[in-house]
């Protein structure tokens, strides 16, 4: 029977979630984005960002949350710094698992974590991933920049969600932006 949002358990990674980490991005890169970006772009990616390398200082900064079904990591979301804002830079379920609330779970749990001293999440994705666009879309994330991919790369097209109202004190004017 498949899983469903209640057979969801969301939490913080430890250093014991690493392995299955890597084995989402792993098996989630090459099929999100063959199609749009070719096999170079996935043999990059992979290398840069779904190392042990680059995936443990994040584990041990508390930036990453795990979705695990049956005691298996099924999803994992990764947040940081960018520019002065928190950004999810990456939310990624296995396709075995899609389509059954498990994203919307973690983002969810990212947007809670957020709030209190966050004003926006903001997040990109590239250009051509039509599922992520719609996801996104449907979670109140609207567009606000797009950065030109360049080398045959679709560009990135950065999304924000505003978690609550501008300080007053902060921004005179009232302008979220």
């Amino acid at each position: 029977m498949p899983a469903t949002t209640r057979d969801v358990t969301i939490r913080q990674a430890t250093g014991d979630d690493l392995q299955a980490v890597l084995v989402v991005g792993r098996t989630t890169w090459p099929a999100t984005y063959y199609s749009i970006a070719g096999e170079d772009y996935i043999q990059a990616g992979l290398a840069k960002w779904w190392t042990e390398e680059a995936t443990i200082p994040a584990i041990r900064a508390g930036r990453v949350t795990v979705a695990e079904v049956d005691g298996q990591v099924v999803g994992v979301a990764t947040v940081g710094p960018r520019d002065g804002h928190l950004v999810l830079w990456k939310l990624y379920v296995l396709p075995e698992h899609q389509g059954r609330g498990i994203g919307s779970a973690l983002l969810d749990a990212v947007l809670e974590n957020a709030r209190e001293d966050q004003h926006e999440v903001q997040l990109s994705y590239l250009d051509g991933n039509t599922s992520a666009a719609a996801f996104y879309r449907h979670q109140g994330f609207v567009e606000f920049d797009r950065e030109a991919g360049g080398g045959g790369v679709p560009d990135d097209i950065w999304m924000r969600r505003f978690l609550r109202p501008a300080d007053d004190a902060d921004d005179p004017a009232g302008d979220p932006s």
